[in-house]
């Protein structure tokens, strides 16, 4: 499993999500320690959250790329 931010479960850009999804965590909690980490830390949180949305990679879809292009399909 790789890290990537989730498509279903985000409040801002699923980084919370994608976190919880890869550590097996509910997502409740790691949003938890993540608002505690930020306020105990003079709100670096915000700016690793705001690296973390532009580093880590959005959840790849659940849609296959034949159902949208038909004329690739293999026959």
């Amino acid at each position: 499993m790789t890290l990537c931010r989730s498509r279903n479960d985000k409040d801002i850009a699923g980084v919370c999500g994608g976190l919880a999804k890869y550590l097996g965590w509910s997502s409740s909690r790691v949003r938890i320690a993540w608002v505690l980490a930020t306020i105990f830390t003079a709100f670096a949180g915000v700016v690793i959250y705001l690296a973390l949305w532009y580093l880590m990679p959005e959840e790849p879809s659940n849609v296959e790329p034949t159902l949208l292009q038909p004329w690739k399909r293999a026959m």
